[in-house]
Parts: structure tokens; sequence; C-alpha cells
């Protein structure tokens, strides 16, 4: 069992008080009606699985019940940090200045 923080709360938590929502930051297209169906179930199902840094949607479903973002590695399930929803994801140079590898290719 790992701690996660609830950047509403400002509380470190054990992990069973959330949940995992899948990926973070996916943009939905801005022409859905216009998209073919292959094109909406690349936009709905298929997600990044990087061995290393990944950001996640997670909620704090026995605690505030807030949705937010946390940094996470796949490897280790270690939580690097965690940010409120709607705040930008963190540049790729500022994680490695951190020392925070990625994995992700964006």
């Amino acid at each position: 069992m790992f701690q996660i923080r609830c950047p509403y709360c400002e509380e470190d938590r054990s992990e069973l008080e959330f949940r995992g929502s899948g990926e973070a930051h996916i943009a939905r297209p801005t022409n859905i009606a216009e998209i073919s169906d292959a094109e909406f179930a690349d936009f709905f199902f298929l997600r990044e699985n990087p061995k290393g840094l990944i950001f996640e949607r997670w909620r704090h479903i026995h605690g505030c019940g807030r949705f937010f973002n946390a940094a996470r590695d796949t490897v280790s399930d270690k939580i690097h940090f965690t940010y409120k929803a709607g705040e930008p994801m963190p540049d790729a140079e500022l994680l490695a200045a951190s020392g925070i590898e990625t994995g992700a290719k964006r």
C-alpha cells in the first residue's frame, strides 16, 4: 500500500481512498460529429501505456470526491506528485531537471 497526496485536501492518504480514472490530458476532438468511427474508437479506447512516467486522473472517493492528476511511474508504481484538475501538464524539461525520467511520448 502506498500514500497519495490529494492536492485539494492537502493530505497524504492511503491509496485505498482513491480510484484511478485513466490517462489525463486527453483532448476531445473538436469536430466529433465529423470524424469516422475508427477515429472515434481510437479517441475513446486507445491510451498511452509507457514504461515510465504517465499522467493519470485520480479521484479521492473517500475524501473530498474531487478529480485530480498524478504523475506516476508505471514500473515502480511511485506517484511523484499530484496537481489539481485543469492545471497544465508539467513540462518534460522541468521534470528532467527534477530527476524524474519520462517514458511518455508527449
